[in-house]
């Protein structure tokens, strides 16, 4: 299975990029044991259009240009749920993969939000609670779930959930 991490805009260099590399390359790593080949970033332009409707519909287009036809999709989006575990994640990323799921790809959408389209597409909808949070701490902590999920799929030590 690949990891795939579709983020709408560029995160410059500094400590969120620095954050977001670190977990990505710990996914990696780890992943290699669990039948993980990749752990791939792509950042997409934000949309120059006028209207946020408009915005946010050529944002999913580019977004769903880069997910596999067969991938399983997490997006994250405000509307999305915040009542899983991390355990529970975890359980569906394993049933994914042990379903053969060619890839896991994980959305981000832009300053707008997501599109109905990428909404729609995808299998898992999360959100990191009800707070806004900077697009930046999003993707990093989206990267440090990937690394958790793999942790607990491995039984590493890392995340130590509720005795």
């Amino acid at each position: 299975m690949r990891l795939l991490l579709v983020a709408v805009g560029r995160l410059k260099n500094g400590p969120e990029r620095d954050l977001a590399t670190r977990y990505r390359e710990r996914a990696l790593a780890l992943g290699k044991s669990l039948g993980v080949s990749a752990c791939d970033l792509v950042e997409i332009p934000e949309s120059r259009a006028r209207r946020a409707p408009d915005r946010c519909a050529e944002e999913a287009a580019a977004i769903l240009g880069h997910v596999p036809a067969e991938a399983a999709l997490i997006a994250y989006d405000e509307r999305g749920r915040s009542d899983l575990s991390s355990e529970r994640i975890a359980e569906r990323v394993g049933v994914w993969r042990d379903a053969s799921k060619p890839a896991l790809a994980i959305a981000i959408g832009g300053a707008d939000g997501l599109d109905d389209a990428v909404r729609t597409r995808a299998d898992l909808i999360l959100a990191f609670g009800a707070a806004t949070l900077p697009h930046g701490l999003v993707r990093v902590l989206a990267l440090e779930q990937v690394y958790r999920t793999l942790t607990i799929l491995a039984g590493h030590p890392y995340h130590r959930g509720e005795p």
